[in-house]
């Protein structure tokens, strides 16, 4: 849950150039205490969305926080919404709650996956690939992507 919250403070921080988190996002403490959760989520999504708000949508590359460090408006928003649904989704089935990916959003953050993964492989952002099954639709082919079991639950 801290890593998703400062993945989107960083992405947010990457095109303001206000402070990032005040924790390294990809070895989270885990201390919480005295922390609203819904609030703290609250907080770094709508930090995200106003910075990409104020992003010009004709500007050749905007800054991004993780490798290459620039991309264009279109996929710099794609990878922030991509890290935004994914861990929504990781959230959502450890909690027992139902999936939030759809194919319709599933299909777009495929796209930007197809173009950002890669190069994030070898710095521990993105498991290794899983092997589609015959039928995935596209939320499952997604997640098999970015290294997740689509049948995956908590219980």
């Amino acid at each position: 849950f801290q890593h998703a919250v400062g993945d989107q403070i960083g992405y947010a921080a990457a095109l303001t150039g206000e402070p990032g988190p005040d924790f390294d996002p990809f070895a989270p403490s885990g201390d919480l205490e005295g922390v609203d959760p819904a609030a703290f989520l609250e907080d770094a999504l709508a930090r995200a969305a106003k910075a990409w708000a104020g992003v010009d949508r004709d500007a050749a590359e905007v800054p991004v926080p993780v490798p290459p460090h620039t991309l264009s408006p279109w996929s710099g928003s794609a990878a922030c919404g991509l890290d935004a649904a994914v861990h929504a989704w990781d959230i959502a089935l450890a909690t027992g709650r139902p999936s939030p990916l759809t194919p319709a959003l599933a299909r777009p953050l495929l796209e930007v996956a197809g173009e950002i993964v890669e190069p994030l492989r070898p710095y521990g952002a993105y498991a290794a690939a899983l092997t589609p099954d015959e039928g995935d639709d596209d939320v499952a082919v997604l997640l098999r992507y970015l290294g997740r079991d689509p049948h995956w639950s908590a219980s």
